[in-house]
């Protein structure tokens, strides 16, 4: 299961002015609400809130001024809405609220998924049997590819996107990203940068793309048979398909990965264990169920890794200029070079 936390100080709903609202949406609903909190994730908030009849989870913004455009609850709503009927792993969506509402930002509510959370502590309350890292491989693989032939073009999606000219807005917004967040100077990176914008390839095709599809952001049903649900839906889009599996796999740590790559995010991921694909077999086992070429992977592998990086210098950059005193990302300026390694090594030995 997902961890549910007391909420942190500081992330606290206002559920008299909530309360209120629940009741109109779940007329049938007198209540008490009872509200706790999931643990995971540093962005937007998410929370379950119960009463003796339901239970529905609330997705919000993180406290505080967000960046125009960022976090945006309404269209991951909107999103969401259109994709459930599709692809039923998404959650349906009950309720939107904007920031005239009771909390005063944008919220939504939806439905509650269980399931397993996929992490070193579900391995140490079940343990690791043999079989169920090539099992949690497997269905990784197959839900995305899933997700990769959903028919949007016949479902309100089609009005929300712009699948032309995706990779190379990406390619190009995350390259200024980077200049915007850089506080070191690497040697060869500005040669990887510009080795990036100027063999962007000619797109893959154009799906719907989760563009975070990761182990911490899905649940599995408690016997590893499938996915119940996936979720942060946040960077969704249509885009190239071959954009989204490079992200998936870039997550995908493997025994042999450098330390300082394996320890990133904390906690050594679960995927270095025996049993679960390697990222190569992560790759040739999408090719074969989606028939996909992937001839030019190396440049979205690439890619991904720059972009993972860039995610983590903005992170340092804050640091770095006092913006935040969290210790966990002290060592962020490190990881920063170590991704940025990682891409330059992949360009070169393009795979």
């Amino acid at each position: 299961m997902a961890e549910l936390i007391s909420v942190r100080r500081g992330e606290e709903l206002d559920m008299r002015a909530l309360v209120p609202y629940l009741n109109t949406v779940f007329p049938d609903d007198g209540g008490p609400w009872t509200v706790r909190q999931y643990a995971a994730g540093h962005s937007n908030l998410t929370y379950l809130l119960s009463s003796p009849q339901r239970s529905v989870v609330l997705r919000r913004p993180p406290m505080g001024p967000v960046p125009p455009r960022a976090h945006d609850m309404l269209r991951e709503s909107r999103f969401l809405t259109a994709l459930h009927p599709l692809y039923p792993w998404a959650p349906n969506v009950f309720a939107v609220s904007d920031e005239t509402g009771p909390l005063g930002v944008p919220f939504f509510l939806m439905e509650q998924r269980t399931g397993s959370l996929i992490d070193r502590a579900w391995a140490k309350r079940r343990g690791l049997a043999p079989g169920d890292g090539q099992r949690i491989s497997e269905v990784m693989v197959s839900r995305l590819a899933a997700l990769h032939q959903v028919d949007w073009e016949q479902s309100p999606l089609v009005e929300m996107v712009k699948p032309h000219g995706f990779l190379k807005r990406q390619v190009t917004g995350w390259v200024g990203r980077y200049e915007r967040a850089k506080t070191q100077e690497i040697l060869g990176v500005d040669q990887l940068c510009r080795w990036l914008v100027d063999h962007i390839p000619p797109e893959s095709g154009a799906t719907v793309i989760h563009y975070d599809y990761k182990l911490n952001n899905v649940l599995f049903r408690d016997d590893l048979t499938d996915l119940s649900g996936v979720f942060d839906w946040e960077m969704a889009t249509v885009g190239d398909p071959l954009a989204d599996l490079a992200v998936a796999v870039s997550y995908w740590t493997e025994s042999d990965d450098p330390e300082v790559f394996k320890q990133a995010f904390g906690e050594l991921p679960i995927t270095v264990e025996r049993g679960f694909y390697s990222r190569d077999q992560w790759i040739q086992a999408y090719a074969q169920k989606t028939g996909r070429d992937i001839n030019n992977f190396g440049y979205y592998l690439t890619f991904a890794y720059f972009k993972l990086a860039v995610i983590i210098a903005q992170i340092y950059y804050r640091y770095y200029k006092g913006q935040t005193r969290d210790p966990r990302f002290h060592g962020f300026g490190k990881v920063t070079r170590q991704l940025l390694e990682v891409a330059m090594e992949v360009k070169a030995n393009g795979s």
